[in-house]
């Protein structure tokens, strides 16, 4: 275990035992280690359900082809929580990154504060005392009392598509969940706003007139769509025939759109928006493995991996399965007991020879293998339980050598994968 590890483990015993969400905790460390959340460089700010870390890893692909500098936040983390933290392009350092979060618990004092509000301050303090000209930060959960929400004039605002996830946290509806995640909106600045249901729309429309925010809104001020193997965007400004999206995906077309429309925010060129879309990375994403124990397991077959976890990451996973070559398609399926497991699989159910449910290692909050199989079968899947990702492949080769396998339901599954077979 590592020191940073170390420092991490010490963090979550100071967390609260029932989760009120506020910013007061943030306020008064931030406070103490003397407001880096005003020393930030320009920020842009994501908040939304679905896409907002492939939309991030575009617009950082964008500005530092451009020659910016850029920080960038995210969670949660896949194989190490560094990941979380970019300085300049690069992961942080376990140095740094032990060196700040032994500082934030020093000055927290013993005081009750959540591990993400604690990390959080953690990264704007090594934000705050490194260079650059653009911040991407991500919201870790809503937006108007998420503890990324301190930041006063972000240069930009996104917000990517809204659905229904988080409910006992943002609310049981579409409506309530909206308003949380327009709480990111700032006077004056403006918010560029992805495809979004009607209700979700008028709510977000509406916080933005009340809080005199200026909005870029996916079917009124731009529009993107595929067109014969290329990517079509067009705005006030004009139309850009560029190549489609090295993220996999039919969803990734509408993220492109949402990152091209931040950067034409920003003033980026067409150069710029071009390596957005082509030079983007981000890890479980419709990701093809292709190296590690589990494809010398799988020998002929296809094994991918897709960190999506809610009802509109079934359909969009759904959609992305119908663009690639038809082979025969098994799910290997790990979820927790915080999510919509059947809303999940149900558009999934149309297009899987079978699920093999597995529980997620090392996580209290994952369903067991029992029940996610119970799940799967109630929405008319061929489904059965598995003791590990490992014997699931091996079972579903057996019976068909050239089968697409999806690894999926979690990103703390697809983080196991990646950090052990990677």
């Amino acid at each position: 275990m590592s020191n940073s590890d170390i420092i991490l483990e010490r963090m979550m015993s100071l967390h609260p035992k029932i989760i009120d969400l506020t910013l007061d905790r943030m306020t008064r460390l931030l406070g103490a280690l003397g407001n880096p959340e005003k020393r930030l460089p320009p920020v842009i700010h994501l908040a939304g359900t679905n896409g907002k870390g492939s939309t991030q890893a575009m617009i950082r692909a964008g500005l530092e082809a451009d020659g910016d500098r850029v920080h960038a936040y995210t969670s949660p983390h896949l194989a190490r929580f560094h990941e979380r933290i970019r300085l300049v392009g690069e992961l942080i350092s376990e140095d740094y990154l032990t060196e700040i979060l032994d500082e934030c618990v020093d000055v927290n004092g013993g005081i009750t504060i959540t591990y993400f509000e604690i990390t959080t301050c953690a990264a704007m303090l090594s934000f705050a005392r490194s260079d650059a000209e653009y911040l991407l930060l991500e919201t870790g959960l809503g937006g108007r009392l998420d503890a990324t929400n301190v930041i006063n004039v972000p240069r930009l605002c996104v917000i990517t598509p809204i659905s229904i996830d988080h409910q006992q946290y943002l609310g049981e509806t579409i409506e309530e969940i909206a308003a949380e995640k327009a709480g990111i909106l700032k006077r004056g600045v403006y918010c560029v706003v992805g495809p979004q249901e009607d209700a979700a729309l008028e709510v977000i429309e509406g916080i933005a007139a009340k809080v005199g925010a200026a909005l870029l809104v996916h079917g009124q001020h731009w529009q993107v769509w595929e067109e014969n193997g290329r990517l079509v965007y067009q705005d006030e400004n004009g139309l850009l025939d560029l190549p489609m999206p090295n993220l996999v995906g039919a969803h990734q077309v509408q993220n492109a759109g949402a990152a091209i429309a931040a950067l034409r925010a920003v003033g980026k060129p067409e150069p710029a928006i071009e390596a957005a879309i082509t030079k983007a990375e981000w890890p479980a994403r419709l990701q093809r493995l292709r190296h590690g124990p589990l494809i010398e397991t799988a020998g002929r077959a296809e094994v991918w991996l897709d960190g999506g976890h809610n009802p509109a990451a079934g359909h969009a996973l759904v959609e992305a399965l119908g663009r690639l070559p038809e082979r025969p398609t098994y799910l290997v399926c790990g979820m927790l007991n915080t999510k919509d497991i059947s809303g999940y699989l149900r558009p999934l159910a149309s297009v899987s020879q079978g699920l093999y449910g597995v529980s997620i290692e090392g996580e209290a909050a994952t369903l067991s293998a029992a029940e996610t199989v119970a799940s799967a079968q109630s929405v008319g899947m061929d489904a059965r339980e598995s003791t590990s990702i490992s014997e699931a492949i091996s079972t579903i080769v057996s019976v068909e050598p050239n089968a697409r396998i999806m690894i999926c339901g979690s990103l703390y599954l697809a983080g196991r994968v990646l950090q052990e077979h990677g």
